[in-house]
């Protein structure tokens, strides 16, 4: 599958099989995440890899959107390192970066993911890192869901010339 149509055709996928996910296709989906750009080439992405149904279920119960952590065979915790950082600021974008990386990476591999948002709504975040036991200073961006997907999607195409200008807004 190549770039654009990966992009084109990626979608939330929520249900899956239990079929675990590959050793080989978690390392491949943490290295697409960490070719992510980012602000100064500072790289704040850490990631918590989740596969043990228990810890899949605590993270569920951090969000209550988190119905399909329940079934999914893997979750990657997009966390950053916010400690002496050059540009404090961009975390969430360099962070946003390596989960959309990774969501693209799921679907060309034939796996299915989904986007759990945590940062900066706190309520979810601190639940989390105590699941996690993240340390001060590194913050859970997002969750991805991840598996073999036991539902599929078409296409959709969300292409909307009125909200394109060029050159100036009016």
């Amino acid at each position: 599958m190549d770039a654009i149509e990966a992009i084109m055709t990626r979608r939330s996928i929520r249900k899956y099989t239990d079929e675990p996910v590959s050793p080989e296709h978690v390392e491949t989906l943490l290295k697409a995440a960490m070719a992510a750009p980012s602000a100064g080439n500072q790289q704040p992405w850490r990631f918590v890899v989740l596969t043990e149904r228990e810890r899949l279920d605590a993270a569920a119960e951090t969000t209550p959107y988190g119905a399909m952590l329940r079934e999914a065979p893997l979750g990657i915790v997009v966390c950053a390192d916010t400690r002496d950082l050059k540009h404090p600021q961009m975390w969430q974008q360099d962070c946003s970066a390596a989960v959309q990386n990774v969501l693209l990476a799921a679907h060309a591999l034939g796996l299915g993911a989904v986007w759990l948002g945590f940062w900066p709504k706190l309520e979810r975040v601190e639940p989390l890192k105590a699941v996690l036991g993240l340390p001060e200073g590194v913050e859970p961006l997002a969750v991805i869901a991840i598996g073999h997907p036991a539902e599929t999607k078409p296409p959709v195409d969300r292409f909307d010339p009125e909200k394109v200008r060029y050159e100036r807004w009016s």
